[in-house]
């Protein structure tokens, strides 16, 4: 030890005394500086003396270009998740939100309410910078978008998908056409040609929003059924169709010649045969090898990287734009779930948060509403509108009733089609930059795609209500003497614990209960492979415990931002006889029955059951409350697990209520000294050693929160009903 510290001293002793050395030397070189010293000396005190110099540099920072794309992304994203949140509110897609941001920041309302603000925020100086960011985060998104987008759904879906889907895109297609000649000559730039004009008319017109229709149908939970299949299947099909078309209409508008444009679409076929044949059987090698998180090095996603950009450069030195490229890039990546789950993890919440929100603002600097003010304007704008959900919606219910689907169905079919969203700000920012779209027809079709996009939900309501009001299906045989029960979880485990519950109550009539379990995850926002990932995460657990038991069930999964609310509509429209979740609390609350817990209890119209877990195993031993006449009924709940072996119970009483527990006492079903009763006044904290189950109504729950009483900490798990009326 005493050798370590002197051989440390010596060690710093011996640096400092060269440091000290080198700085006397130095000071030695300061003699020929001095005369230039003297010179700028008084300069140099005037400057540091002069507060208006201070505030003067102060001033120029704010304008330094990379502090202000600083602070334009600052802005960007604070105002794009604002109005993401507030339109989730009423059930539209954060998409609307997020364009509907970008309008506000642009020349629409920041522009033409606070031009200085805008002005310093968004100078045009600064504009190139943003709009490159946003082409990145744009060829992101597309790659993400190839990746959700599985190719292998078009070979296994039903025929009349195929004709649905090509339907939804020549009918708008050729209606586009249309309307590009009787507008042409009016809003068409002065150095387009017509073909090019009506070629991107057309394309625009036909485009689905395949991302925020995929959301829409996993929010609406379709994802499993067939209708929600044929309108992934339409919707994938449109967009690789689109996109293929969009790259030929871009070789078209380029191309000085018909000799250009046919070298053009000639390299464009060339390349997507060497993707796929060359760069995705390597890829696939790439994934097999590398499946795992922890095999997923650095090296590997560099790997992607570098095929991502390189085929969005190679489109763009084709002539097809990049976004192609990213695109085609993604959708070679194998389907291998577990490969694509950890690429989209990687690139998505960058993309998506960060950069995507760039191309909204930018979209909406370029998109004047202003200019709309002439009543000619008005009247062409609307007849794009109409026009374009004429093509869509109508176009594509038309062909699938004809393919022999139903009328709500295919009128469902055509307003999910009909979807435009983001997918159409790209092609419409395509064309501008192009420059074949004129200001206010760019302006017109960015309002065309925020009401298509925004119509989705309202018109899916409303068809559900006129369907569900002229229905008369009344509940299949299958069910009429079941008793339904759903169980809703969030944390996995608790899934299991809510099913081995309610097991043990349904003991003797299995055969004639049917379970569901429920599970939602608190966003819209969510890609295709995150959500798959999630389910399968979330139902694991329960389908092994289902197993293990022997029990059959259902499962349900849902996206929601409101998730108390949709689970309780979800068991209402369901006609369920019982719901039972598990306990949780506020952010800023201690109470077990607070946050998403309350809301399920304020709007569920059926019997509701809150599962307090605290390590239950089985309810062999029992303590039920009653403390007034409305919750009698839960003596016929707690006789369902008489069919536990080792089953005990302890009756804590009102004295009111002693008549109801001595008839109790008295069924010849209830085994001899299996139960014990023990009047409210004379309760003590002892009932509760070795207890594996408390019941209680949620009245009493209530009254004992809001007494604070000391033993509410000591029980076991808790279950609370709330107005159980139902003999099973």
């Amino acid at each position: 030890m005493n050798k370590n510290l002197i051989l440390y001293t010596i060690a710093v002793s011996l640096f400092l005394g060269v440091i000290w050395i080198v700085i006397q030397q130095g000071q030695l070189l300061e003699v020929d500086k001095i005369s230039q010293i003297i010179e700028n000396k008084d300069s140099i005190a005037d400057s540091k003396s002069s507060f208006s110099n201070i505030f003067h540099d102060l001033s120029q920072n704010f304008h330094h270009p990379l502090a202000l794309l600083i602070l334009q992304i600052i802005s960007i994203i604070v105002v794009a998740r604002l109005f993401a949140i507030a339109i989730s509110k009423i059930k539209q897609p954060t998409v609307i939100g997020e364009i509907i941001a970008g309008i506000v920041l642009g020349k629409s309302f920041l522009g033409l309410f606070l031009p200085e603000v805008s002005n310093f925020l968004f100078p045009a100086q600064s504009l190139p910078a943003l709009q490159f960011l946003s082409q990145i985060g744009l060829i992101l998104f597309m790659f993400i978008i190839g990746i959700e987008l599985d190719v292998n759904v078009l070979r296994q879906k039903v025929q009349e998908a195929v004709v649905i889907s090509h339907a939804s895109i020549v009918i708008p297609f050729a209606l586009g056409v249309i309307l590009s000649y009787f507008i042409y000559s009016t809003y068409a730039p002065n150095d387009v040609k017509f073909i090019s004009f009506s070629l991107f008319m057309g394309i625009a017109m036909s485009i689905t929003a395949f991302p925020v229709l995929a959301r829409i149908i996993q929010e609406r939970g379709l994802t499993k059924s067939k209708l929600g299949a044929i309108v992934i299947t339409c919707a994938a099909a449109d967009d690789i169709t689109a996109w293929c078309l969009l790259a030929v209409v871009i070789a078209i508008v380029k191309a000085g010649t018909i000799y250009t444009a046919l070298l053009t679409v000639v390299l464009s076929v060339v390349y997507v045969v060497f993707m796929l044949y060359v760069v995705r059987p390597l890829l696939l090698n790439v994934s097999r090898v590398y499946a795992s998180k922890e095999a997923l090095n650095k090296n590997v996603v560099a790997f992607i990287f570098i095929v991502l950009l390189a085929s969005a450069y190679i489109t763009e030195i084709i002539g097809i734009h990049a976004l192609f490229g990213a695109f085609l890039a993604g959708a070679v990546i194998p389907n291998d779930i577990r490969f694509k789950e950890i690429l989209t993890e990687k690139i998505e919440d960058v993309s998506l948060v960060l950069l995507l929100p760039l191309f909204f603002v930018f979209t909406g600097l370029r998109t004047e509403i202003g200019l709309l003010k002439d009543a000619s304007l008005l009247l062409t704008c609307i007849i794009v509108i109409i026009t374009a959900i004429v093509g869509k919606l109508a176009g594509a219910a038309v062909i699938a009733k004809l393919v022999g689907m139903s009328w709500k169905d295919s009128l469902t079919i055509g307003i999910f089609m009909n979807t435009r969203g983001l997918m159409e700000l790209v092609i419409l920012n395509i064309g501008y930059d192009l420059g074949v779209l004129s200001p206010e027809i760019f302006s017109m079709m960015v309002l065309m795609a925020l009401v298509t996009t925004f119509m989705t939900g309202p018109c899916l309501n409303l068809l559900n209500y006129v369907a569900d009001k002229y229905s008369h299906k009344t509940k299949s045989k299958e069910f009429k003497n079941t008793f339904q029960i759903i169980i809703s979880f969030g944390p996995p485990q608790m899934g299991s614990k809510l099913l081995e519950l309610v097991s043990q109550f349904t003991y003797k009539i299995s055969k004639q209960v049917n379970i569901t379990a429920l599970h939602l995850t608190p966003s819209t926002q969510l890609s295709q492979i995150d959500a798959l990932t999630f389910e399968r995460e979330a139902f694991e657990p329960v389908k092994e415990t289902a197993e293990q038991m022997g029990l059959h069930i259902e499962t349900k999964y849902k996206v929601s931002e409101d998730v108390g609310r949709e689970v309780a509509n979800t068991a209402n429209k369901g006609g369920y006889d019982m719901l039972i979740v598990g306990s949780a609390k506020s952010l800023f609350s201690k109470d077990k029955l607070g946050g998403t817990v309350r809301n399920i209890l304020y709007y569920a119209e059926c019997p509701v059951a809150v599962f307090i877990e605290r390590g239950f195993q089985t309810a062999n031993k029992i303590v039920l409350f009653l403390d007034n006449e409305h919750d009698i009924p839960l003596l016929n709940l707690t006789k369902k697990f008489l069919d536990n072996v080792t089953f005990l119970v302890r009756i804590v009483y009102h004295g009111d209520l002693y008549k109801e527990v001595a008839k109790f006492l008295t069924d010849p079903e209830i085994p001899p000294q299996s139960v014990s009763i023990i009047h409210k006044e004379n309760f003590h904290v002892g009932v509760f050693e070795e207890t594996d189950l408390v019941i209680m109504s949620l009245t009493y729950w209530q009254h004992i929160d809001e007494e604070e009483v000391n033993w509410i900490e000591q029980m076991s798990s808790v279950l609370i009903v709330k107005e159980y009326q139902v003999n099973l």
